[in-house]
């Protein structure tokens, strides 16, 4: 499961230049020091792993109640039935149209951004990518699925985590030399992302079902509880 987080990120991350790509271009990183650029890039992408960590908590810790109440693999078929929805009817979601108050807030973190991309502090680059994290994208949106899907707090702190960390060298690799995957490479690698969102989502599905199948669709341990309590009562 935790795999298909890091190929959401390094897949997405072609995704997430289109998107990010201008902000990551735009850092104010000092390009006459290559160590300190080094890290300044490096506490950018800290700031962004941290807000993905922290949405990843919340949405672990919502996943451990569904497991606690005996639905983690109910959810987990969801989540994969809702990965394949959002992929072949992207209309649908386009539809879902955010409330005033989530706008809201999105307009004051993009003005935020606007504001510490023209300051050079030692803060500023970890503020701007935490910033960044929260901004509003379809592939974390995937990605928070599946940290939904996990059974815990941790989990889907981790999960969320190695999709961040999946973004990295794409991303890194952008802020050094700009733009360099138009072209038919690029547009061939966006084909392949709604593929292999849709091949994980059946993977969740598969592991929903509790074929038996390990580590691919395990048995659901609660289940098995519950039929050997049933085999002791006979």
């Amino acid at each position: 499961m935790f795999l298909s987080a890091i190929l959401f990120g390094l897949l997405g991350s072609f995704h997430c230049i289109g998107m990010c790509g201008p902000i990551a271009f735009m850092l104010p990183i000092d390009r006459q020091h290559n160590m300190k650029a080094f890290f300044q890039i490096l506490s950018y992408h800290a700031g962004r792993l941290f807000t993905y960590s922290l949405i990843g908590l919340l949405f672990g810790f919502l996943g451990r109640g569904f497991y606690f109440f005996g639905f983690q693999q109910q959810l987990s078929i969801i989540v994969g039935v809702l990965m394949i929805v959002a992929i072949l009817f992207p209309k649908l979601l386009q539809k879902l149209s955010l409330s005033k108050k989530v706008s809201t807030i999105i307009l004051k973190i993009k003005n935020s951004l606007g504001k510490e991309l023209k300051k050079k502090g030692n803060d500023t680059f970890f503020t701007i990518g935490f910033l960044n994290g929260f901004l509003p994208c379809g592939l974390v949106y995937m990605a928070i699925f599946g940290a939904i899907a996990t059974t815990n707090a941790f989990s889907g702190s981790l999960y969320m985590f190695l999709f961040g960390l999946g973004t990295i060298p794409l991303m890194t690799a952008f802020v050094y030399l700009g733009n360099f995957t138009k072209g038919n490479f690029r547009k061939n690698i966006q084909k392949v992302i709604p593929i292999m969102v849709i091949f994980i989502g059946v993977l969740f599905i598969i592991r929903g079902l509790g074929l038996g199948i390990p580590y691919i669709s395990p048995i659901d341990p609660n289940l098995t509880s519950l039929v050997n309590a049933n085999s002791i009562c006979h």
